[in-house]
C-alpha cells in the first residue's frame, strides 16, 4: 500500500516536471530563435552560412530541437521527388523511425535513407521518436547495397537523439548493426552524401553518417553524446548541460574548422523552422552541388578518398611552449 503511495507520488512530480520543462522549453526555443536572427555575421566557411556570434551552443542545441523544426517528410516532400518508400529488413521487421527508398533530385536518381521523426506525439511514438532499432540499419544497408548494384549515389539525412538504447534493440545486435554500417559504408562503391538536419546523435548518427561529403545545417548539432548525458557523467548533474554543450563542440562551426564536416548549409535568420522552404531548397543544392564533385572520381579514387578523409578525424597538433 506504502510502495503504491509512494510511486503515484513520484510519477506526479515527474509529470509536473515535464510540464514545467515542455512549457519552458517551448518559451526559450522562441528566445533562442530571436536572438539568432537579431544579429548576424560571417563565419570562416567558404559558402557564406550566416550565425548569430552571440548565440551559445546550448542555445544552438535548443534550435536543433525545436519541435517545429523541418523533418524526414518535409525534405522528401519539398527537394527530393518520386520517392518510392523500400520497407524491412528481410530479417526481423520494418523500422518506421528510419526509411528509405528511391527519389530523385531534379534528374538525379538517389538512394534515400534518413531518420524519420515526427511532428506530434502520436507520429513521434509510431516512429519512435527517431531512434531507429537494428532492424532500421539492417534496412539501411539493404538500400545501400541496392544503391550500388544499380550505380545510384546514397543520400542520408539525420536527425535522431541517438540509436534506441532499449533491451529489445540490445538483444537483437544493436552495436552489431551499426558497427556493419560503418563497415560497409566506409567501402560502399557509389558516392555517399550525409546532412545533419537537426540532431546528430552518437552511434545513432554513424550508422548512416560514413560519408564521402559531410554537410551541416547551421543550427544543427553532432555529438558522442547529449549535452545532459555528459553533464550527468562528468558533473553528476544534468543541470550543468549548457556547460557540457560548450565543451563538446557540437555546433557546426567549430566542427567544420575541425575538419569532422566538410560545409554548413545556410539556416533561415532564427532557424530552419522559420522557412521550410529555403531550407530545404539549400539543403537540396548543397547535394546537387557537393554529388556532383564527387561523381567525377572512380571508384577506386572515391574509396581511397573516403577512407584518408575518414583516417584524418581526431588528428590535431598542439601547440609548443617556449619559455
Amino acid at each position: 500500500m506504502f510502495g503504491t503511495i509512494y510511486l503515484k507520488k513520484k510519477f506526479l512530480a515527474v509529470g509536473r516536471a515535464i510540464h514545467r520543462f515542455i512549457h519552458l522549453s517551448d518559451k526559450s526555443s522562441i528566445s533562442f530563435s530571436a536572438r539568432a536572427s537579431r544579429k548576424e555575421a560571417i563565419p570562416k566557411h567558404p559558402h557564406g552560412d550566416q550565425l548569430n556570434p552571440d548565440i551559445t551552443s546550448w542555445e544552438i542545441v535548443k534550435i536543433a530541437r525545436h519541435r517545429k523544426r523541418p523533418v524526414l517528410q518535409d525534405y522528401i516532400s519539398l527537394a527530393f521527388s518520386e520517392f518510392v518508400e523500400f520497407r524491412g529488413d528481410r530479417c526481423y521487421s520494418d523500422d518506421r523511425s528510419l526509411i528509405g527508398g528511391f527519389a530523385r533530385l531534379d534528374e538525379q536518381r538517389v538512394m534515400l535513407l534518413g531518420h524519420n521523426k515526427g511532428k506530434n506525439i502520436q507520429e513521434n511514438i509510431e516512429r519512435n521518436f527517431g531512434m531507429a532499432k537494428p532492424d532500421g540499419y539492417r534496412k539501411a544497408l539493404r538500400l545501400m547495397k541496392l544503391a550500388e548494384k544499380y550505380n545510384l549515389p546514397v543520400v542520408t539525412l539525420i536527425d535522431t537523439t541517438g540509436a534506441y538504447p532499449g533491451i529489445d534493440a540490445e538483444e537483437r545486435g544493436q552495436a552489431e548493426a551499426i558497427a556493419r554500417n560503418l563497415l560497409e559504408m566506409s567501402r560502399l562503391e557509389v558516392p555517399i552524401i550525409s546532412v545533419i538536419t537537426g540532431e546528430g546523435g552518437s552511434g545513432g548518427a554513424l550508422g548512416i553518417g560514413v560519408s564521402d561529403v559531410l554537410l551541416m545545417l547551421s543550427y544543427s548539432i553532432y555529438s558522442v553524446i547529449s549535452p545532459e548525458g555528459c553533464a550527468a557523467i562528468l558533473w553528476r548533474d544534468a543541470g550543468y548541460a549548457p556547460q557540457a554543450a560548450e565543451a563538446l563542440k557540437l555546433t557546426a562551426q567549430p566542427l567544420y574548422e575541425l575538419g569532422v564536416i566538410d560545409e554548413i548549409i545556410p539556416e533561415p535568420a532564427g532557424g530552419a523552422h522559420n522557412d521550410y522552404d529555403k531550407t530545404a531548397s539549400e539543403v537540396k543544392q548543397a547535394i546537387l552541388r557537393n554529388l556532383a564533385k564527387i561523381s567525377k572520381y572512380s571508384t577506386s579514387e572515391l574509396i581511397k578518398r573516403r577512407f584518408e578523409k575518414l583516417s584524418k578525424i581526431g588528428k590535431f597538433t598542439t601547440d609548443t611552449f617556449e619559455p
